[in-house]
């Protein structure tokens, strides 16, 4: 159903770092590299995280009520994930923990350019 989701930075390579060690476990990787986009993830025919320089040339800034959801695949990887990025030098948004009983697990960090992450599991 998704293609990919675009963040802003004003570090393209601190961001792009961050997100390949971030998510590395999950099997990503750089796809495609131009001077001011860089993809990431699994493959071309799975959802992809784009990390872009703005292209009005505008600092990158995180919306409102925007944010980028990751699902590692248990309570446990969303923990690991959750202190990943921590030690990557994100900030917490919200400790690791239940937030609707026996349906959603979820923890909540700012990357290093302050866009929303959520790492949560349904079920």
């Amino acid at each position: 159903m998704f293609s990919y989701v675009t963040l802003g930075s004003n570090d393209l390579d601190k961001s792009v770092d961050f997100y390949l060690e971030l998510l590395k476990e999950q099997g990503a990787k750089t796809l495609i590299k131009m001077d001011r986009i860089v993809f990431i993830g699994k493959s071309m025919q799975s959802p992809m995280l784009a990390l872009c320089i703005p292209f009005n040339k505008e600092p990158a800034t995180p919306g409102n009520g925007t944010m980028l959801s990751i699902a590692p695949g248990s309570k446990e990887k969303v923990d690991e994930l959750y202190h990943k990025a921590i030690s990557l030098g994100a900030s917490c948004e919200g400790a690791p923990g239940q937030r609707i009983e026996k349906t959603f697990y979820g923890a909540y960090v700012r990357d290093l350019d302050d866009n929303k992450l959520c790492f949560n599991h349904f079920g």
